[in-house]
């Protein structure tokens, strides 16, 4: 479990993009054991933090949250 990284979703209140993409990059650094990559990874490792912080941005945009108000 990554324990440094902060949870995105507080009831309704959407996450800045910021903290998607600084959550997405805890991630990607713990998995690999890199807080930097080597300068022959950094293109993978870049790619994996964008790809996660897509991902985790769909995810938060799809989520349904119950007994929040309806975006009009």
């Amino acid at each position: 479990m990554c324990r440094s990284i902060k949870r995105l979703r507080e009831g309704a209140e959407p996450a800045p993009p910021e903290e998607i993409e600084a959550a997405a990059l805890q991630y990607v650094r713990k998995i690999s054991g890199f807080s930097k990559p080597a300068q022959h990874n950094t293109e993978v490792f870049d790619e994996a933090v964008s790809e996660i912080a897509k991902a985790s941005q769909r995810l938060l945009d799809h989520l349904e949250i119950r007994g929040a108000a309806q975006a009009s």
